[in-house]
């Protein structure tokens, strides 16, 4: 089955951007889908964006809807979160997850659903 490796993150100003990426590798069905998800210290994970590779459709949490981008190289199997108009409430560590059973996913981080995780990677926006 396929495993993610997260893109190292970074520190940016209020007002910039960044872009996250997130490698799948290994066997990749045709048929799955792909979430970022993000948890601040103190605060549950929550959902960001969720994309369905086949079909090109994605899914965006109010908080970002707008702001964030996420999207797909289906070339190298990549999966692209283009994060603008940050602000110091997006900083969290940034996770990418896929479930690569089924093409059912959702903004919930759920374990039953995601069964595959990247490591995380920091994501820090100053005032």
């Amino acid at each position: 089955q396929g495993q993610l490796v997260d893109s190292v993150g970074a520190s940016v100003q209020a007002g910039g951007s960044l872009r996250l990426s997130c490698a799948a590798s290994g066997y990749i069905p045709s048929r799955y889908c792909m979430g970022r998800f993000r948890q601040a210290p103190g605060l549950d994970r929550e959902g960001v964006a969720v994309l369905w590779p086949l079909t090109g459709n994605t899914l965006y949490a109010n908080s970002v809807k707008g702001r964030f981008t996420i999207s797909q190289d289906n070339a190298d199997n990549i999966v692209y979160l283009q994060m603008n108009s940050l602000n110091p409430d997006d900083s969290a560590m940034y996770y990418c997850a896929a479930n690569f059973n089924s093409d059912s996913c959702g903004l919930a981080p759920r374990l039953d659903i995601y069964n595959n995780w990247g490591q995380g990677t920091q994501v820090t926006v100053s005032s």
